[in-house]
């Protein structure tokens, strides 16, 4: 009888041992849903806590060099060309002559002027004398005037035409084209010599408005050039242009000496110096990718006191590459959510991953 007493109460103590446990259990499992519930309901973010940045703030424009001066020449009369005197790559000086035009037709034309101003000399003399007698009217002599004056244009308009027959150069530089050979036959505008100046190039560059007023003519301006990577060139700002392009960008030209290495049409960069010649400043910076709907906005989450997330607004400054300058809005120390914001509204419940 005390053993059956005994066997009972020791399956009364495992039976209440167990009722426990599944209390305990059920305790504990209704805890870890509620807690994945909790986790569930927020959402991952990555954050980056806000802080001053060492920023070069040189402002650099890409841009392509220029001949400083070109030319296309043309031949001004028509005619066979009777020698070229240069080839390309010929460096010629102003008013050196490069190729000739046979001319034996515009001398016989001269002759013939040069015979019709004899003539009208010699008729305007007799007319001369004639009016102080009488002989003639007032109006015969001023038509008598009028041949002379048309006859002496005339060989002026032929002098032009001959001394054109010997193509001139315009201006110093290279023969960077030669368009006619020998024996070929022009007229006035046929392209023959593409001349360049390039002792000294323009870069041209574009500038944004934000840093235009920064730029003044005469401005040195430190200049690298791609395939010259060892070596350093500078140039003077000579054009700023008054009005900026559909882009508000402005045009502006620098000048830079040649050392006999650039051509037109290299690529370079200018970079002018925006803080008194420090090239790094401290700046209260975020990420490009924190701003909703893009750096323009100005709008940005941050993470609140509570876990959630907070949006504001702030005042940007310049893009420098992947960093934003803040100028006003935050003050450092804050957590500013870099992803995860298109999931999220002002007072979203926040899981930071990162």
């Amino acid at each position: 009888m005390k053993k059956s007493l005994i066997y009972i109460v020791i399956a009364l103590l495992f039976a209440g041992f167990a009722a426990y446990k599944i209390v305990d259990n059920k305790k504990q499992q209704t805890a870890k849903v509620q807690e994945v519930a909790k986790q569930v309901d927020k959402i991952n973010v990555n954050v980056e806590t806000v802080k001053f940045d060492h920023i070069d703030t040189d402002y650099t424009a890409n841009g392509t060099f220029l001949p400083k001066a070109e030319t296309n020449l043309s031949s001004e009369i028509s005619g066979k060309v009777v020698s070229v005197l240069v080839k390309e790559g010929s460096r010629v000086g102003a008013g050196q002559v490069v190729a000739t035009i046979k001319k034996d037709a515009i001398e016989v034309d001269m002759s013939q002027a040069q015979n019709n101003l004899q003539n009208a000399i010699i008729d305007n003399q007799r007319y001369e004398n004639a009016f102080k007698t009488g002989g003639v009217t007032k109006q015969q002599l001023d038509n008598s005037r009028l041949q002379l004056r048309n006859a002496q244009a005339a060989v002026r308009a032929q002098s032009v035409r001959v001394n054109n027959a010997a193509v001139r150069a315009g201006i110093s530089g290279t023969i960077n084209k030669r368009m006619v050979e020998p024996g070929a036959v022009v007229s006035p505008g046929t392209p023959m010599f593409e001349i360049v100046n390039i002792n000294t190039l323009k870069l041209s560059v574009l500038v944004d408005e934000s840093q235009i007023s920064k730029l003044q003519i005469g401005q040195v301006v430190p200049i690298s050039v791609n395939v010259y990577p060892e070596d350093s060139y500078s140039g003077r700002i000579t054009f700023i242009a008054p009005k900026s392009d559909a882009s508000l960008n402005f045009p502006v030209e620098i000048e830079v000496s040649n050392n006999g290495k650039l051509k037109a049409g290299m690529y370079a960069t200018a970079v002018f110096k925006t803080n008194n010649g420090a090239s790094n400043q401290s700046l209260l910076t975020v990420p490009v990718e924190a701003f909703v709907n893009g750096v323009t906005s100005g709008q940005l989450f941050i993470v609140d006191n509570n876990g959630t997330a907070k949006m504001i607004k702030v005042q940007i400054g310049k893009v420098f590459g992947n960093r934003v300058h803040v100028i006003s809005g935050l003050k450092g120390g804050e957590q500013v959510i870099t992803s995860g914001q298109i999931n999220l509204d002002n007072g979203s419940k926040i899981n930071i991953v990162k």
